[in-house]
């Protein structure tokens, strides 16, 4: 018989969604501080897959993508259930910034979280241990906060860890079309659920901008779509390209020479040695400097803005380049 989920004193029976809140703290003047959590417990049984979004406050497209799911799935027509936290990290999203404005740390550094730790570290505790635990996937939506970058997937397990096929199959499954295949940072959900929770993990990087991007919002509910019906939750086949590219490095590119950057490859590009990728130019529009790509590789993401000093990071290369 298929059962209620409940999360804190959220609580949705089989076969209706539900909709509340679980304590992330409180600010200075002791009022509450809420993280927004949903749930759609389908009808049948089957697996739960939890998605969460703006774990850095300024990578706001997966905010979009999550709302368009909660008003589009109905619990009647899922196996399983779906977990969704739009807003994982609160305090970062009041302040529009990637960092927790109470103990300035990312929270996609402190997982799986101190309950009596930091500010983010109980954030992560919580989400780790109320939530992430009950799932059998787990998607972390990311973007490259204003800077503009390719539409991709991260796998940030070692090529060593158990469920890296896992981790690379859910990977092409959201089928975004570029896979960065490079172990993270500690701390990174998508590091932590696999190793302590044994949970395949990815975090989609829906582009980078200012705002909401209507093309990577689409992508990525393309992508939430594809993995609910490959994986059984929804009656459906998944529409995965039959080739993606996956890079094994991110290479940063510097500029000697400060100035306005005028690029001359395109987002997702691929370059080959040696060719110009960006010119630097003086205020009067004179190009005082061409760099040049170091070694073949995809053009990855590049500055948000038009200026920079010298010895930026004006853009990065994926390299090593393979196809799955």
């Amino acid at each position: 018989m298929k059962e209620s989920i409940q999360i804190d004193s959220i609580i949705a029976e089989p076969g209706t969604t539900s909709y509340g809140f679980i304590d992330a703290g409180e600010m200075k003047d002791g009022t509450s501080v809420k993280i927004p959590l949903a749930i759609i417990n389908g009808s049948e049984n089957g697996e739960i897959i939890y998605i969460q979004a703006v774990s850095d406050g300024d990578e706001l497209n997966g905010v979009a993508v999550i709302q368009h799911i909660l008003n589009t799935i109905s619990p009647k027509e899922i196996r399983g259930a779906i977990i969704a936290v739009p807003i994982a990290n609160p305090y970062a999203f009041y302040y529009g910034q990637s960092e927790n404005i109470v103990d300035k740390k990312k929270l996609n550094r402190c997982f799986p979280g101190d309950n009596f730790g930091t500010s983010s570290q109980r954030i992560a505790y919580s989400l780790f241990y109320k939530v992430v635990m009950k799932a059998q996937y787990c998607i972390d939506l990311h973007q490259c906060g204003i800077s503009p970058m390719v539409d991709s997937v991260n796998v940030r397990i070692s090529s060593r860890h158990r469920l890296h096929k896992k981790c690379m199959e859910l990977a092409r499954v959201f089928g975004i079309g570029y896979i960065l295949d490079q172990k993270g940072p500690n701390g990174q959900l998508a590091q932590s659920a696999p190793d302590l929770l044994g949970i395949p993990t990815i975090d989609p990087e829906l582009g980078g901008c200012l705002g909401w991007d209507s093309e990577s919002i689409q992508k990525g509910i393309n992508g939430i779509q594809n993995v609910l019906k490959y994986y059984g939750f929804i009656d459906s086949k998944p529409a995965i390209p039959e080739k993606q590219i996956v890079v094994k490095k991110l290479q940063a590119i510097y500029n000697d020479r400060g100035g306005f950057i005028k690029y001359l490859a395109k987002i997702s590009d691929i370059v080959e040695y040696h060719q110009p990728i960006a010119d630097i130019c003086d205020p009067f529009g004179r190009t005082v400097e061409t760099i040049f790509a170091p070694k073949k590789g995809v053009l990855w993401s590049k500055s948000g803005f038009p200026m920079a000093f010298s010895g930026s990071t004006i853009c990065l290369l994926g390299t090593e380049i393979s196809y799955m």
